[in-house]
């Protein structure tokens, strides 16, 4: 006679896997075409206007005239507008002027920035926390407007490029992302190289940026396209119309309605619609930073997190 052995009734669930959050669940097909959904409905929401824009800036007058204002289908094509725009007016001088600026404050903001970030990450380097100190109050006081424009003026860099720079050549939030991937970088690996006889100028030049070119591509997309958007600085400190970017003279003929210099006649005789040259204006605009962004973006993740998250 065999004993018959009753085994545990096995709780129900008792070895199943732990519950998942929600935001760690498999998407349904339901919620998936709704994400979907979304994403096509805001692309179509930046794309359209971006559309519009470019189809209206290569319209002849004609097709602006029977659209009545833009044009969102393209019919006679014609590049008359950025030919009249680049042919050596106002326009092809305030673009030059905006990517000197850009490429001139980029260079020197991010060479402070990084030689700053370096020395406040190493924590044996001469009153970095004094320093850091200083830095956090300025990103909450600040002097102010008048306070600036007088110091500006003092410095007799009214009417000059050096207006567009220096004011704000520096960000303390790019320094402190900076700074958080610096310090995230191996401490054994500075040593060996001092030991081996290096600087810091050395330790930073070969070891430091080559391991931290995401958050410098990061930190350099911000500040060049921080340098080619601004367009106060130039409305406070510049009375030379010869001397304003490409911002300064957008704003002017898009909201003051004024024609760029060598293209007023233009545009009394028929020869150019306004509007044309508005949407035309801002293409050149929007297509450096629409150009570069792509390029950027894929240390944009890897570069902004980790060096807030270490920081």
């Amino acid at each position: 006679m065999t004993a018959v052995i009753d085994k545990p009734a096995r709780t129900p669930g008792r070895w199943a896997a732990p519950p998942r959050p929600v935001w760690e669940e498999r998407p349904s097909r339901a919620g998936l075409a709704g994400k979907g959904l979304v994403l096509l409905l805001a692309c179509l929401g930046i794309l359209f206007p971006l559309w519009i824009v470019v189809v209206t800036s290569l319209s002849s007058r004609r097709s602006i005239d029977e659209a009545g204002g833009l044009v969102m289908i393209p019919k006679d094509i014609t590049f008359v507008a950025y030919q009249e725009l680049l042919s050596g007016g106002q326009v092809t001088r305030a673009a030059l002027v905006s990517i000197g600026v850009t490429l001139v404050g980029t260079l020197f903001s991010m060479a402070v920035s990084v030689l700053c970030a370096y020395g406040l990450s190493r924590s044996g380097s001469l009153g970095h926390r004094w320093i850091l100190m200083v830095l956090l109050a300025t990103m909450f006081f600040s002097a102010g407007l008048i306070p600036t424009y007088l110091l500006v003026q003092s410095l007799g860099l009214t009417d000059s490029y050096l207006a567009l720079i220096l004011p704000g050549a520096i960000s303390v939030f790019n320094i402190l992302v900076l700074r958080g991937f610096f310090m995230g970088i191996s401490q054994e690996l500075v040593d060996s190289a001092r030991i081996d006889g290096a600087g810091d100028l050395r330790i930073l030049w070969q070891i430091v940026l080559p391991l931290s070119r995401a958050v410098v591509a990061v930190i350099t997309l911000f500040y060049a396209v921080g340098y080619w958007s601004a367009w106060f600085n130039a409305s406070l400190y510049l009375n030379d119309q010869d001397m304003l970017p490409l911002q300064n003279v957008m704003i002017q003929l898009v909201q003051k309605q004024e024609a760029p210099v060598g293209l007023g006649q233009a545009i009394k005789t028929g020869e150019l619609s306004g509007l044309a040259v508005q949407m035309a204006v801002m293409v050149m605009a929007l297509l450096p930073v629409a150009v570069l962004s792509p390029f950027v973006q894929r240390h944009f993740k890897k570069g902004m997190l980790t060096g807030a998250v270490k920081g």
